[in-house]
C-alpha cells in the first residue's frame, strides 16, 4: 500500500489561515505560527463581538425610548408597563425608531400608556 503524505492538506490549511491573516501587521500576516495564533484570537473577538452587538443595540434603543418618554412626562419603566397593560406588542427597536422619526405616533403611545395606568 502506498505511503500517504499530508503535504497537500497541510499547505491547504496553512494557506487558509494565512488568507484570514491578510492585512495583519508584521510577521502576523507572513509566518504561519504567529498568523495562526492571531487568527484564533481574532475569531474569538469576532464571536464575542457578535453577542455584544445585541446588548449594545438594545441599550441604545432603551436610551432613545427613555429620552422620548421624558419629553412626554413619564419614565421608561412606567411607559413599558402601560404599553404591556394596553396590549401593545411593539418591540424596542421599532419603539426607538418611532421615538426618533415619528414623534406624533410616539406621543399617542405615551398617552395610551398613561390612560392604562390611570
Amino acid at each position: 500500500m502506498a505511503r500517504v503524505k499530508g503535504a497537500m492538506m497541510t499547505r491547504k490549511r496553512r494557506n487558509r489561515v494565512l488568507k484570514l491573516a491578510k492585512g495583519y501587521w508584521g510577521a502576523k500576516s507572513k509566518h504561519f505560527k504567529m498568523a495562526n495564533e492571531q487568527v484564533m484570537k481574532s475569531l474569538t473577538y469576532a464571536y464575542t463581538g457578535r453577542r455584544l452587538k445585541k446588548r449594545d443595540f438594545r441599550q441604545l434603543w432603551i436610551t432613545r425610548i427613555s429620552a422620548a418618554c421624558k419629553l412626554n412626562g413619564m419614565n421608561y419603566s412606567t411607559f413599558m408597563n402601560g404599553l404591556k397593560k394596553a396590549g401593545v406588542a411593539i418591540n424596542r427597536k421599532m419603539l426607538a425608531e418611532m421615538a426618533v422619526n415619528d414623534k406624533a405616533a410616539f406621543t399617542q403611545l405615551t398617552e395610551m400608556a398613561k390612560a392604562q395606568l390611570a
